[in-house]
């Protein structure tokens, strides 16, 4: 890797240096909404930061909700690694290329698209502090269509540096586990479920908002900040004994970045999340 390494959170400034250097980092809009589809494309379309790439959260960096034995995976299951490195090859990235991964809606998407670099094995992957409206605020320029098509690189899938498990280790670790929950409160409850089978949440799990990782202007909270707040949800339990996730595996990386970005590392994500558990009537279920 040429240069300082980004593995987290980028600023707007140095991003901008980066831009500005003999590397430029490959930049990735992956701005969506979960009630609209396509709105995260259109809003590329009209404006974005120069040079960024698209990629969609159903197309790109979510794979077949469909399991070979026909059972539901999630309404985001992970995509194939292989079909992601090779998307992301054609973009550009290289095992040494920094990448940075923004939206606009407070990173929640962002955090996904960092995650599954991870777990690709790239490490020089990092998320713009603030997003587009950060980016926007310091007066970085915009632009609209497509940017140049850029030379395929060789890149290959290495060795996951994103831990995961599937329902049924969950399953069997319930109880040995801290687990996050970074769905909405009410959801978490079983007051409401406007998108999975069910209402409630897995037994034993805590909340935490993925909101909650955020400053009113849209950035993330201090480093220090979030250790404090992360050690007090996690206690006693150390960071690898701590799995996070949400209703489809989305915003359960934000909880996942922020613990990264606290000095907390190794905790892992469930990608099927509530809308795989609650699928499945055999599975227990909590509310309240």
């Amino acid at each position: 890797m040429k240069g300082i390494m980004e593995q987290t959170l980028i600023s707007v400034t140095q991003l901008q240096a980066l831009l500005d250097g003999p590397h430029p980092p490959l930049l990735l809009d992956l701005s969506s909404d979960l009630a609209d589809t396509e709105a995260g494309e259109r809003s590329y379309a009209a404006n974005h930061l120069p040079g960024a790439h698209y990629l969609h959260l159903d197309r790109d960096l979510s794979g077949s909700k469909t399991a070979a034995d026909g059972s539901f995976r999630g309404r985001h299951p992970l995509p194939e690694r292989e079909a992601l490195a090779a998307r992301l090859a054609n973009l550009g990235l290289s095992p040494d290329r920094q990448v940075v991964c923004y939206d606009a809606q407070g990173g929640m998407y962002a955090a996904r698209a960092w995650w599954l670099l991870r777990w690709l094995g790239h490490g020089a992957v990092a998320v713009l502090d603030g997003g587009l409206q950060a980016w926007q605020a310091q007066g970085g320029a915009l632009e609209r269509g497509q940017p140049a098509p850029a030379p395929a690189a060789p890149f290959q899938p290495r060795d996951s540096l994103a831990p995961s498990v599937d329902a049924q280790a969950l399953q069997d670790g319930l109880g040995c586990l801290r687990l996050i929950d970074a769905r909405a409160p009410e959801r978490f409850r079983g007051e409401i479920e406007p998108l999975d089978r069910q209402a409630g949440h897995i037994p034993g799990a805590s909340n935490r908002l993925f909101k909650l990782n955020l400053q009113e202007d849209g950035r993330f909270k201090p480093a220090d900040q979030l250790r404090q707040e992360f050690q007090a949800l996690l206690a006693p339990y150390e960071p690898h004994e701590v799995v996070h996730q949400c209703g489809s595996g989305v915003t359960a990386c934000h909880n996942l970045l922020a613990m990264e970005h606290a000095g907390l590392s190794g905790s892992r994500l469930y990608p099927g999340s509530w809308s795989e558990w609650s699928a499945d009537p055999r599975r227990p279920v909590a509310k309240a």
